[in-house]
């Protein structure tokens, strides 16, 4: 006979109430072993794949790509032989299912208290209706999975072995995952298979697009994952922290020279060198002198907590909105250091594959809108910080000169506006216009880090 194991929707980051299904790995039918990727979700934090705690034969999937469900709902039912026979059989509703005993397998295991129904996606089209289950058939315990999938009500053709980041990858570049040749273990399609097919057969990729038709008065679009969660925690953040702004524009030109210079030495080859890396750098360089700006509000305790750390934050713009990944510790890495993390994160962000360990415990963030094309801006506090920068667009700009002597000339320079906006409660108006300040002389001169 076979043992139904269900694998309850784990709360993969700190206090998640749900996910949304985004793509599953395996079909009814399929053969999975423990720790093998089974689906990857979408939090509020970030696209995270959950690997199965069991091994067996794929029984049940209890929702759709798509649809949202409730921490501690029931996942997947995994089908495990254990007297060498094994029933294929329509595992019970989600509602039906006998939990398992509940294991510490992956963080925050187990249901929600007060947790609701799953909310399926609107399509338009009422939900379908779960059919009776069939009669338990019982094959040879020899079965192939192909044959095991035909019992199931699964096609039996077999599918390419890939992770859904790959699939995804492979998706955007425009290749055919099925004819990718696998150089993976046990016979997988890895990124570098997908990027060798993609500069095989150069494809041009066009960022989707909302398409709205010519007919309609309106449009409506679901609320979910990181956006739910973005416009919740900026909405908190705006009417909870006191917001004060303030602007300052500068000459960097001093810093692009550097940025050529630095790029240009043996050891920064390999690295992508950008103004905003020394944006950085001067940000946590001005921060000694304004510790309060890198601290949070403990509302419970009415106190301000000074963080002896910089996990400095970087806004970015993906296909599922906008995160705010940090970099852990920034404040003890070198140039180099700081470099390779700014690609590791920003990279890891475009392929969709941040964790939501890298979005916790920030202290300040950087928000770069000079990447649009954009001037400046007001930024709305990432939550739980007293701080955040932007950078707008460093642009050749007419700017008077004073030499030595006092003499003013007008000269096309590298400028650049910053605006910091920071928690009222904690950082007052002095202490904002000092780090501001700082941070604008470290760009302006950046032979001041020396001193």
């Amino acid at each position: 006979m076979s043992k139904k194991q269900v694998f309850l929707l784990p709360d993969v980051g700190e206090g998640l109430t749900e996910a949304e299904i985004l793509q599953w790995a395996v079909r009814v039918g399929d053969s999975v072993e423990i720790n093998q990727v089974v689906v990857e979700v979408e939090t509020a934090k970030a696209a995270v794949e959950l690997p199965s705690p069991y091994a067996g034969v794929v029984g049940t999937l209890h929702a759709k790509e798509g649809e949202t469900l409730p921490v501690g709902e029931p996942l997947i039912t995994v089908l495990s032989d254990v007297s060498g026979t094994a029933d294929v059989a329509e595992p019970p509703a989600p509602d039906e299912a006998t939990a398992p005993d509940r294991e510490a397998l992956l963080v925050g295991y187990g249901p929600q208290e007060g947790s609701g129904r799953r909310r399926r996606r609107r399509t338009g089209a009422p939900p379908t209706h779960r059919s009776a289950a069939p009669t338990p058939v019982r094959p040879p315990a020899t079965a192939p999975a192909t044959a095991l999938a035909a019992l199931a009500g699964a096609p039996a053709t077999e599918r390419t072995a890939a992770k859904p980041p790959v699939r995804k990858l492979a998706k955007d570049l425009g290749v055919d995952i099925t004819v990718v040749t696998p150089t993976g273990p046990g016979g997988t399609v890895t990124r570098d298979d997908v990027r060798r097919a993609a500069e095989a057969e150069p494809v041009t990729v066009e960022a989707p697009r909302l398409t709205i038709p010519a007919a309609a008065a309106e449009t409506r679009i679901p609320i979910r994952g990181v956006r739910k969660h973005t416009a919740a925690a900026m909405v908190a953040s705006a009417f909870t922290a006191p917001h004060v702004t303030e602007f300052m524009t500068v000459d960097v030109t001093a810093t692009m020279r550097l940025r050529d210079t630095v790029a240009a030495r043996r050891e920064f080859r390999d690295v992508r060198v950008t103004p905003l890396l020394f944006v950085a750098r001067a940000l946590l360089l001005a921060l000694r002198n304004t510790p309060e700006a890198n601290a949070s509000w403990d509302e419970l305790a009415q106190e301000i907590v000074l963080k002896h750390y910089i996990n400095l934050g970087i806004a970015a713009a993906t296909a599922r909105g906008l995160i705010v990944p940090n970099i852990k510790r920034a404040d003890r890495m070198s140039l180099r250091e700081l470099a390779e993390a700014l690609a590791a994160l920003t990279g890891t962000a475009r392929e969709g594959r941040t964790t939501p360990q890298s979005m916790t415990d920030g202290t300040i963030t950087i928000t770069n809108v000079g990447v649009f094309g954009v001037d400046t801006g007001t930024p709305i506090l990432n939550p739980g910080e007293a701080a955040i920068l932007a950078v707008g667009a460093i642009r050749r700009t007419p700017w008077v000169v004073t030499d030595a002597s006092g003499a003013e000339t007008i000269e096309p320079r590298w400028v650049t506006q910053l605006a910091l906006s920071f928690d009222h409660r904690l950082v007052d108006g002095q202490q904002g216009s000092q780090l501001l300040a700082d941070l604008a002389a470290f760009l302006h001169d950046p032979g001041l880090a020396m001193l």
